[in-house]
């Protein structure tokens, strides 16, 4: 499968960015990809004034995943980005669309929220379910992870547990101290220790790193964009995938499971 990673970095007006990501669903279905990821805030993002996000939320048959729903028919490309829509209690759901073909044929709501270095995600936004979302694409499984969610290990392994090849991570990673190093870690090791391919695609811009990367399931990195809007491809391979965890089978080694219950927030605090 031909996997491709678009990052740029997203502005405050949705029709803008629905056109940017037009743009790259077309080179993406172009080029022949089974799999295109796009960032976190692909709808919109308020970098100096965050609260303004629950006015611009829309829901899923809005007109920007109704958009991208229209913009991916007759195509067997699956588009994964990243939308907020409402969530009825005065806080929006950070959420994760995939659309092929005209249909939206997964959603993930973020269920970790970025609570860390003195951001607070939690005092806007609902956290999800928990329940793992995989994705049938080109004959691949991808599960779908948003952002901050790539620094807890066992989110990963439990969407491995659920069949996943690929995890497609789009994010909004925000610069900072050692930001970047945390991101390459965190994504590589994801890949490693699962023995699966990561997608990952970061939006980029006045605030955020960008650095979108595909890494294989054995730590490397296949490409990798700068701080730049761009496009970025690599591919998945079957035999690939099947080696690597024929030569370091850590999923049939482990010991333990991962418990999928998931916490209230209080009690994680």
């Amino acid at each position: 499968m031909r996997i491709a990673v678009g990052q740029f970095a997203s502005t405050e007006d949705w029709q803008t960015n629905l056109k940017t990501c037009m743009t790259l669903i077309d080179e993406a279905v172009g080029g022949g990809a089974g799999l295109l990821v796009l960032p976190e805030d692909s709808l919109a993002l308020f970098i100096d004034e965050p609260d303004r996000i629950a006015g611009a939320a829309q829901p899923l048959d809005g007109p920007f995943v109704t958009g991208l729903r229209a913009h991916s028919r007759g195509s067997r490309t699956t588009v994964v980005a990243g939308v907020h829509e409402p969530a009825g209690d005065g806080r929006v759901h950070n959420t994760l669309v995939a659309v092929r073909d005209g249909e939206l044929v997964a959603a993930y709501r973020k269920v970790h929220l970025y609570d860390a270095f003195g951001a607070r995600e939690s005092d806007r936004v609902t956290p999800g379910d928990g329940e793992p979302v995989v994705v049938d694409c080109d004959g691949w499984r991808v599960g779908l992870m948003t952002c901050y969610d790539v620094r807890f290990p066992e989110m990963a392994r439990l969407l491995v547990d659920a069949g996943t090849d690929v995890l497609a991570v789009p994010a909004a990673w925000v610069r900072g101290p050692a930001k970047e190093r945390h991101w390459e870690v965190m994504v590589t090791a994801r890949a490693l220790e699962n023995t699966c391919y990561v997608a990952a695609s970061g939006e980029c811009g006045r605030r955020n790193i960008g650095s979108s990367m595909v890494v294989d399931p054995l730590g490397t990195v296949r490409d990798r964009l700068g701080g730049r809007p761009g496009l970025l491809w690599a591919i998945a391979d079957r035999e690939e995938l099947a080696e690597a965890r024929r030569a370091l089978p850590v999923l049939a080694n482990r010991r333990f499971r991962v418990d999928p219950s998931i916490r209230p927030l209080k009690e994680t605090a």
